[in-house]
């Protein structure tokens, strides 16, 4: 009676091709999470947004670049106080962050206009692909 099975050379020839196979999906897969979240990102910075629309609604200007995006919370206390302030004009008491967990960088100099930025993965100003920063003016 002979036993018929694999070697070893053909068992490691299958663990071989498995390791590449799963290495190219793996990296596949990550490049997706991380551009999930440059998405989500933009997704919160478009939240935002409307949050700061309603605000100017309200105030006929956008909050300056010192009241930053805390006026959307609660009512500012400096700078030009708004008469008309009805918020707050986002849900819950935190500002929303980056999906880094970084918080977002707002400016606004004359209240006609604003950015808001959310600095990327590495959370450096600049950078290139994920890196690169997310600003509400590339929209």
């Amino acid at each position: 009676m002979h036993l018929r099975g694999f070697s070893f050379i053909e068992v490691m020839v299958v663990i071989i091709i498995l390791g590449l196979l799963s290495s190219i999906v793996g990296v596949y897969l990550f490049d997706s999470a991380e551009k999930a979240k440059a998405d989500a990102t933009r997704t919160q910075i478009r939240g935002l947004e409307t949050a700061l629309d309603l605000y100017r609604l309200h105030n006929s200007r956008y909050p300056s670049s010192e009241q930053g995006l805390k006026a959307l919370l609660d009512k500012p206390e400096v700078g030009l106080i708004p008469k008309n302030w009805n918020g707050p004009y986002l849900r819950g008491n935190n500002l929303p962050e980056d999906s880094w967990d970084s918080p977002f960088k707002y400016l606004s100099e004359n209240g006609n206009e604003y950015e808001i930025i959310s600095l990327g993965a590495d959370g450096i100003e600049g950078g290139v692909d994920l890196d690169a920063d997310i600003s509400s003016s590339d929209f």
